[in-house]
């Protein structure tokens, strides 16, 4: 597997902790709208909802040592998960502050010890946790010990690795937090033209489905940046000093006008520069990505029905979305989001205390929406774009039988894909499948999208993203369940 593979893989393993992060923002967003004031304190059930969202989001680190480990193991075997558990709880305890000074001999340890407990260690230890489990979870030890083969080999292996890690963490972790610190200094000295230049490479890493790699950098404490866990904090971040009216949230609330408004203005433009015979069509596509995007902020499928017709049209999205982050900071119009920047989100987040002027993004966000239209429509009659429904092929298009059922769509996307034999791997994130092909050759785009994707991206000479929106795992979930062995020449497929 090439380095970007990798990449993928890891970007997609973070998305299982990620996940996590909707129970939090739902439990601690109700909370606040019980109890606006503070953190729970004058009413038992908001103190109730509050505190269990912050359990999620104070053992963040922890959460994603678990589920990098589980993500990136090659059969999500829980035994990963307690791998990296294992592997974590080692080496933060190891390297504890106290530990620490025991170990140097000093009075007190570095500071960089103090934080050893945060999101970038997490994910460190979830790649070595995966690698080992990986590599051994199938070793068969000689039959004294035959007890230990195996998935139980596993733990014992990262609990050593644990040790080891921490041996050479102890060295190098305080020049590394201190390369960190500097650099999340500099980011945040950017002010509101970092948060619009994160706002520009999010879209375009999305491209790739690498967006994810940026997440830890400016959402969680990884170089000194903690929006998501600081803002779904509120009154507790306020307290503490982490969270400041006004700045925390800068790297998040941009987002809401663009997949609030923006979007969905650039769906209305496409339906209307569509031809005429296939508004129809277009207008069910458009709906239904656009009433995704507005509700839950799941944006991938309106983005991918034009990224590759139209790359220009992308470009544009990624610079306005750049320019609505920077904005949105500098104007210091804040809401903060669990999941994504959906009407769903923005509700919960409009009562934290860390929330400032949160309805000016309203009014941000009707504007993007002209914006988008405006611009949408004028590039692409000016430019004579193929966005959906002005393909020059249109007459191509399938209307054999697509199946509803997702058990049978799946059989349709293994054939499609070449069976089981081509796939080596098969994985999803949210929205994409995410494939290891040995033939990628075999593939055929046309009939991969007349069963609905929406995008196909190749990474590398084998690795493939089929681009599904929400269906995606139920898909994954379902490929894996057909036997190797069935027999798909009586599957049809769309040509």
């Amino acid at each position: 597997m090439n380095v970007l593979g990798y990449f993928q893989k890891i970007g997609k393993a973070l998305m299982v902790p990620v996940a996590t992060l909707p129970a939090a923002a739902i439990l601690m967003g109700i909370g606040y709208w019980i109890d606006p004031t503070g953190w729970g304190a004058d009413n038992v059930l908001a103190a109730f909802l509050i505190k269990s969202g912050g359990a999620i989001i104070d053992n963040m680190a922890l959460l994603f040592a678990i589920g990098v480990a589980f993500g990136l193991s090659k059969d999500k075997n829980g035994s990963a998960a307690l791998a990296g558990f294992v592997c974590y709880m080692v080496l933060t305890t190891l390297l504890s502050p106290a530990s620490v000074a025991q170990m140097l001999h000093v009075d007190q340890a570095p500071a960089a010890f103090n934080k050893i407990g945060n999101q970038f260690v997490g994910i460190v230890v979830g790649i070595v946790s995966a690698e080992i489990y990986n590599k051994f979870h199938t070793v068969e030890l000689p039959k004294a010990l035959a007890f230990f083969s195996g998935k139980r080999l596993v733990p014992i292996l990262t609990s050593i690795a644990g040790m080891v890690l921490a041996a050479v963490f102890l060295f190098i972790w305080p020049p590394i937090f201190d390369g960190l610190n500097s650099f999340g200094i500099q980011l945040q000295q950017m002010g509101a033209v970092g948060a619009g230049l994160f706002g520009f490479f999010n879209r375009l890493f999305l491209t790739v489905g690498l967006h994810h790699a940026l997440y830890p950098v400016f959402w969680f404490d990884v170089v000194g940046i903690n929006d998501i866990p600081n803002f779904l904090g509120g009154a507790k971040s306020i307290a503490e000093g982490t969270g400041i009216p006004g700045v925390t949230g800068m790297y998040q609330a941009g987002f809401f006008p663009i997949m609030m408004f923006g979007l969905p203005g650039a769906a209305l433009a496409m339906y209307h520069t569509a031809k005429p015979e296939n508004k129809a069509k277009v207008a069910s596509i458009m709906l239904a990505a656009g009433m995704a995007s507005f509700f839950t902020g799941i944006t991938e499928p309106l983005e991918f029905s034009f990224m590759f017709l139209a790359p220009p049209l992308y470009l544009l999205h990624a610079v306005l979305t750049g320019i609505s982050l920077y904005v949105a900071a500098t104007m210091q119009w804040m809401a903060g989001f669990g999941f994504s920047a959906g009407l769903v989100d923005f509700v919960l987040s409009s009562q934290n205390p860390l929330a400032v002027n949160w309805y000016m993004l309203i009014v941000q966000g009707l504007v993007f929406f002209a914006i988008y239209y405006t611009v949408f429509r004028t590039v692409i009659v000016k430019f004579g774009l193929k966005t959906p429904g002005r393909e020059d092929d249109e007459d191509g298009v399938s209307t054999s039988k697509v199946s509803e059922n997702s058990a049978e769509l799946a059989k349709q996307y293994l054939k499609a894909l070449g069976g089981h034999s081509n796939l080596t791997t098969i994985d999803a994130c949210i929205t994409r499948l995410r494939l290891t092909l040995k033939d990628p050759s075999v593939i055929n785009e046309r009939q991969l999208k007349n069963m609905g994707a929406m995008g196909v991206v190749k990474l590398g000479s084998n690795n493939v993203q089929i681009i599904l929106g929400p269906l995606a795992e139920i898909i994954a979930g379902e490929m894996k369940n057909i036997p190797e062995d069935t027999d798909l020449t009586a599957v049809e497929l769309p040509s």
